[in-house]
């Protein structure tokens, strides 16, 4: 079964580079130092308007934590509501609570705005004070996709997490590795953790690495 490609990008360049690459999916993010942020309403709107892969925006109003004011949260959705609308086939969020745990209130309320949109958690899971109850109040709230490294500083390190991780999963949510992917690194990855797609910045040549040439 081929593996898919998700390519974190932050320029229209690279996510036409990314999709000449043949990578399945793009998440398009404001500038990738420490992480991202939301991208621009231009910069969605050319990407949806050109290209012909799935688009999803990353929805983060500021770098650092991931625990939210209320002020915080209404741009978020607001945010979310701009990407609705320029017509893109999903959202990646996340929210914790002071104590480490999702904030199921506040994202839900996010949910309830993405929708019917596919909606993505993302690497906040991996600041998560205990990932199995996060993954299945994460199910129970029907998100799409959790983007981790198995709390590993890289993908790699966390790799038997990461396996762990999936074998939960099972069929309920999609499990995506992401953390220093590279074409060197992801067929084993692939091969010891079991994941289905891989998200990376290093975008150039992975889907030729996983056999999807």
């Amino acid at each position: 079964m081929a593996i898919l490609v998700e390519a974190a990008v932050d320029t229209f360049a690279d996510a036409l580079a990314a999709q000449g690459e043949g990578c399945h999916r793009i998440e398009l993010c404001g500038p990738l130092h420490d992480g991202g942020t939301t991208p621009s309403a231009g910069l969605i709107a050319r990407c949806s308007d050109r290209l012909l892969v799935s688009v999803h925006v990353l929805v983060r109003p500021r770098v650092g934590n991931f625990v939210y004011t209320d002020d915080e949260i209404a741009v978020m959705a607001r945010d979310i509501v701009v990407a609705k609308e320029f017509g893109v086939d999903g959202v990646v969020i996340g929210a914790l609570t002071p104590e480490g745990d999702v904030d199921s209130e506040r994202l839900a309320e996010l949910i309830a705005v993405a929708s019917p949109m596919r909606v993505g958690f993302h690497r906040a899971f991996d600041q998560v004070r205990d990932q199995d109850e996060a993954l299945e109040l994460l199910v129970a709230l029907q998100v799409d996709h959790i983007l981790t490294s198995g709390k590993g500083a890289t993908a790699a390190e966390g790799a038997a997490r990461l396996k762990s991780l999936v074998e939960r999963a099972g069929d309920r949510i999609c499990v995506m590795a992401g953390g220093s992917i590279t074409p060197a690194n992801a067929p084993a990855l692939v091969q010891a953790t079991g994941v289905k797609i891989v998200h990376g910045r290093a975008f150039r040549g992975l889907p030729q690495a996983l056999g999807n040439a």
